[in-house]
């Protein structure tokens, strides 16, 4: 699947993901106006809002990306309507040609973890078949349980061909309260990229590994440090942009070649109609505003790579 991923970043040039991450205070008035006359100030007028301004902003930048990442936590709040709405954004952007990496974060042991990895990369049983549900490319897992919680993520990645980012060093300023502990000389998230590392080893497609790391691009000094160690590991790189990453920040992901990593922006592009660079786009445009962001976030991480 990684291989998949990589063809999909060198046809377009832009090893970028935009993240689906719709709050609604990042969509227009007069889309969610629109959607609560229809069906109320409900959770079906939620979600409503919620798939049209989705497939608004899909329609203007899937010729020019290779991958989305919906957070599911955004639709999970909307119950089971914002599920609906989570699984029809997924396949519209599947129809599109776009790979799907979906962003749950999941984790547990045993069968929880199976069941898990069922639900989002595999396909559950039921009687003589076996069927899909959310049937997205790639998962992001939470490894905090250790191999009992990502062994049987690797396993279904190994039979169905489908993908992981496994949190590494993540963006957030909080994230050194445990993944910076030094334990036998070395900080946490060392060790964790290790068993990273371990846990890829035997499910490589290519140069790559379908098991990959999420590392974030608000602590380049680390990142340089993870690449060296992880050189046919993928990374996924959130923290550019709104969260004060930079296209410098992010050069120490990247292997010599210009592969190795595929940077996230979410409210960055989804919200851009917000910011002052594209405001003259105004709310009824927003989509228009997204292609541009998309297009100069492109650009910028180029110019250093």
């Amino acid at each position: 699947m990684i291989r998949q991923l990589i063809d999909r970043i060198q046809k377009t040039n832009a090893p970028v993901c935009v993240g689906l991450d719709p709050m609604l205070s990042y969509i227009p008035d007069h889309v969610t106006k629109k959607a609560y006359h229809e069906l109320g100030e409900t959770l079906e007028g939620a979600a409503e809002a919620i798939w049209q301004f989705n497939k608004e902003i899909v329609d203007h930048v899937y010729d020019l990306i290779p991958s989305v990442k919906p957070q599911l936590a955004m639709y999970e709040q909307f119950g089971v309507e914002g599920l609906k709405v989570y699984d029809r954004t997924v396949k519209y952007c599947q129809e599109k040609g776009l790979i799907v990496i979906a962003d749950a974060k999941r984790g547990d042991i045993g069968s929880t973890s199976a069941a898990y990895a069922m639900a989002h990369i595999g396909k559950v049983q039921v009687g003589s078949k076996r069927i899909p549900a959310f049937h997205t490319e790639f998962l992001t897992v939470n490894p905090y349980l250790g191999t009992d919680g990502i062994g049987p993520f690797v396993d279904v990645c190994k039979e169905e061909d489908k993908g992981l980012f496994v949190l590494v060093k993540t963006s957030n300023p909080s994230s050194g309260e445990f993944q910076d502990r030094l334990i036998d000389g070395a900080p946490l998230y060392e060790h964790v990229a290790k068993k990273v590392v371990e846990w890829g080893a035997d499910c490589m497609d290519g140069t790559y590994s379908n098991v990959g790391a999420v590392v974030g691009a608000t602590y380049p000094e680390m990142s340089a440090v993870l690449r060296k160690m992880m050189p046919n590991t993928y990374f996924l790189v959130p923290g550019y942009g709104a969260q004060g990453g930079t296209a410098e920040d992010l050069k120490p992901c990247f292997n010599e070649d210009g592969l190795g990593a595929i940077v996230n922006s979410s409210r960055g592009i989804i919200a851009a109609y917000k910011q002052d660079a594209y405001k003259k786009f105004g709310p009824e445009c927003f989509g228009e505003a997204s292609r541009q962001a998309v297009i100069d976030m492109v650009s910028d991480i180029n110019r250093v790579l």
